[in-house]
């Protein structure tokens, strides 16, 4: 969590520092309609761009929308129209930020911890308000990401600006439609569902991923932030990761600025190191190992060998990799895994998360078997 929170600040920090300028330079010459990239010339000269209004009446339909969900219905959802409000605020002040991170590292930072941190703080006692806020600031963010992708690959592939505008927001109203529907149907339909302790043994509906939303509602709804990185929690330091986060990127721009030849400083990138960092307790140590093996060989060794072939096809290496692991993933269910076929537990991949007293009562005085007792 506190490595959560520096990311963030660490992202607006480097952002500012390494992008501001630049930033600030494309603004103005998208005002003045002076376009530089030879791409967004050719799209220009060939296609209509989609007009803002377009792109505005989608924002005030869909706040609607929420506003109304949130509203109506008799509010079970809990959340205020204010709350709907400060996601759409925070989507819209971290979409930039986060946006230059994932543009330029293809790793993309996430609104998940903050969102459910400021909600807590100021609507505790309410879990479902605090996950609605979550979807609606994070996922907001994610959803507009994965839309720019979309477009710059257009932009690329000098595909029409309107044909892919109405392709998204059909393909969105499709996907969304499919998803409530399957939802519903199975949720009215399993009996049982999400419920481990009443289901069969080796039934499919245990809901193991919907685990991760109930138990932050629980920590960051019900208990709240205050109990836990407040005044009244054990671990209000961890919001000094907040200051780390902010002021750990100016030391690597400082030095940038310093040994303007070195350019390898620039390409230090802190809220990709602080990201990767708090990945690791929920990665294994296999991950690790098959990027280290991977990345260090093909970085110091081909790239220093081979640098134009390197440069050509680096991408390719990475989609290759990428498909490779989705087609063996596939080809062991089907061959090993269905058949109750499971291989050595090799070093790293043990499902243990090491911690043998994560159970054990932390209040004063609470006596249980196997457990310390605390003063």
């Amino acid at each position: 969590m506190g490595l959560s929170f520096a990311v963030l600040a660490a992202t607006l920090t480097h952002v500012a520092l390494f992008h501001g300028r630049e930033i600030w330079q494309q603004t103005k010459a998208t005002l003045k309609d002076e376009y530089a990239d030879v791409h967004t010339r050719i799209m220009k000269k060939n296609y209509d761009v989609v007009p803002q209004w377009w792109f505005h009446t989608i924002l005030v339909i869909v706040t609607g929308l929420a506003l109304l969900t949130c509203e109506g219905f008799g509010r079970q959802l809990q959340l205020p129209y204010w709350g709907v409000l400060l996601a759409v605020g925070l989507a819209f002040i971290f979409t930039l930020p986060i946006g230059v991170i994932t543009a330029t590292t293809n790793q993309q930072p996430g609104l998940n911890v903050i969102t459910e941190l400021i909600i807590g703080y100021m609507y505790p006692g309410r879990p479902l308000a605090n996950i609605t806020f979550k979807t609606y600031g994070y996922t907001s963010t994610s959803q507009a990401i994965m839309f720019l992708s979309d477009f710059k690959l257009g932009h690329y592939m000098k595909i029409p600006p309107k044909s892919m505008f109405v392709v998204q927001l059909v393909g969105t109203i499709i996907a969304s439609s499919v998803y409530f529907g399957t939802a519903w149907w199975l949720l009215t339909s399993v009996e049982n569902i999400c419920n481990p302790s009443k289901l069969p043994e080796g039934s499919p509906w245990t809901c193991p991923g919907d685990d991760v939303f109930y138990n932050a509602s629980i920590i960051w709804g019900v208990v709240g932030p205050m109990r836990m990185f407040g005044r009244l929690g054990l671990y209000s330091k961890m919001n000094y990761f907040f200051l780390i986060g902010l002021l750990a990127p100016v030391p690597v721009w400082i030095l940038s600025l310093k040994f303007p030849e070195k350019t390898w400083i620039k390409l230090i990138n802190v809220p990709i190191i602080l990201g990767g960092t708090g990945g690791m307790p929920s990665a294994r140590a296999v991950n690790y190992m098959c990027w280290f093996a991977v990345g260090i060989f093909f970085n110091l060794v081909v790239y220093k060998r081979y640098k134009g072939w390197w440069v050509r096809h680096n991408y390719i290496l990475s989609a290759g990799l990428d498909a490779g692991v989705a087609f063996l993933a596939i080809l062991v269910y089907f061959t090993l895994q269905i058949k109750d076929i499971n291989g050595p537990t090799w070093w790293g991949l043990e499902l243990s998360d090491h911690c043998p007293l994560a159970t054990c009562p932390t209040a004063p005085g609470i006596q249980v078997e196997g457990c310390p007792v605390f003063h």
